[in-house]
């Protein structure tokens, strides 16, 4: 019998998701609007992560508005796709997000966000929001949950295709055991409708992951826990889509895309400082970063001079 690590994946007919220049286009200026009302919210809230959202706005926007299976009118309906936040405290990239894509009013969001009562609290409580999936907090809990579903659907429905459940993990959270028991157990029970996207943005709040807790070779690591592993740019939405599509042919695999980011992206003076994890703009910090993000660094000019 061939040892498991040596199987060749099995493939699924490709699932069609070609992005053509319009709405790689449209993705583009949706995706620069997250990152405004990610900006709107932090500076309300005086507390609160920035660089991590601001990161992950490209991978959001993608899923959120061309590949998930959703219905913001109905969002619990039973065939959707799962997407868990397991990295909860980015949540505010997943909040304008649901927001933008008509979960709930945009305003509410910029202005409750870490407020007391609020649907968007500081970490993710599906009690305040139906359309979590999950409440998150502790760091590298995401993947069993979502390994969990995944295994669950399968013993429901067996291997059709057409479902995909989606962990979106930090780099930083590899350090917990709890994340290697997760993806040993999902590489053996060759979960194919599991898709994990790790944020390989290279900082936590205290300093670069290499300098605290090295993760390299990343890659090799998932790899020979029998992941189909992929990396990609972080913020090409024909890499995201290429990654995705290919994540989803293979059949009898988990498969995790290590989507290398920019911590802070859209505005130079957050971009790749650590110091950005977890603290928020000032008034005239965000006023600086909201400038940046709607004139596009300069190169647009008008009324937001």
């Amino acid at each position: 019998m061939t040892p498991l690590g040596l199987m060749r994946p099995l493939q699924r007919l490709p699932t069609v998701m070609v992005l053509n220049d319009h709405k790689i286009f449209a993705l583009e200026e949706k995706a620069n609007k997250l990152r405004q009302l990610i900006i709107e919210a932090l500076v309300t809230a005086k507390s609160g992560h920035t660089a991590g959202p601001l990161g992950m706005a490209d991978i959001l926007t993608y899923l959120y508005f061309h590949a998930l299976r959703h219905d913001p009118k109905h969002p619990t309906w039973p065939d959707r796709d799962r997407l868990i936040l397991s990295n909860g405290h980015i949540c505010p990239v997943l909040y304008g997000a649901m927001c933008l894509a008509g979960y709930a009013p945009i305003k509410e969001f910029t202005e409750t966000l870490r407020k007391f009562g609020s649907k968007f609290q500081g970490h993710p409580w599906r009690e305040f929001l139906p359309a979590l999936e999950t409440s998150s907090g502790p760091l590298g809990s995401g993947l069993s949950q979502t390994t969990g579903m995944a295994l669950a659907h399968r013993m429901d429905r067996g291997r059709s295709a057409g479902r995909f459940f989606y962990c979106l993990m930090s780099d930083g959270e590899h350090q917990e055991g709890n994340t290697w028991e997760a993806i040993m157990f999902a590489g053996k029970e060759r979960l194919g409708n599991l898709i994990a996207i790790v944020d390989r943005n290279n900082i936590q709040i205290d300093g670069y992951t290499e300098d605290i807790m090295p993760l390299e070779p990343l890659f090799d690591k998932w790899k020979a826990f029998n992941w189909h592993v992929q990396t990609v740019s972080g913020h090409d939405f024909r890499a995201i889509d290429s990654a995705i599509s290919e994540a989803k042919s293979v059949f009898n695999q988990p498969s995790v895309i290590i989507a290398e980011t920019i911590p802070g992206k859209g505005v130079k003076e957050f971009e790749r400082k650590y110091e950005w994890h977890g603290k928020p703009p000032n008034p005239e910090e965000a006023k600086m970063a909201l400038h940046e993000l709607r004139t596009l660094g300069g190169k647009i000019k008008g009324e937001h001079e």
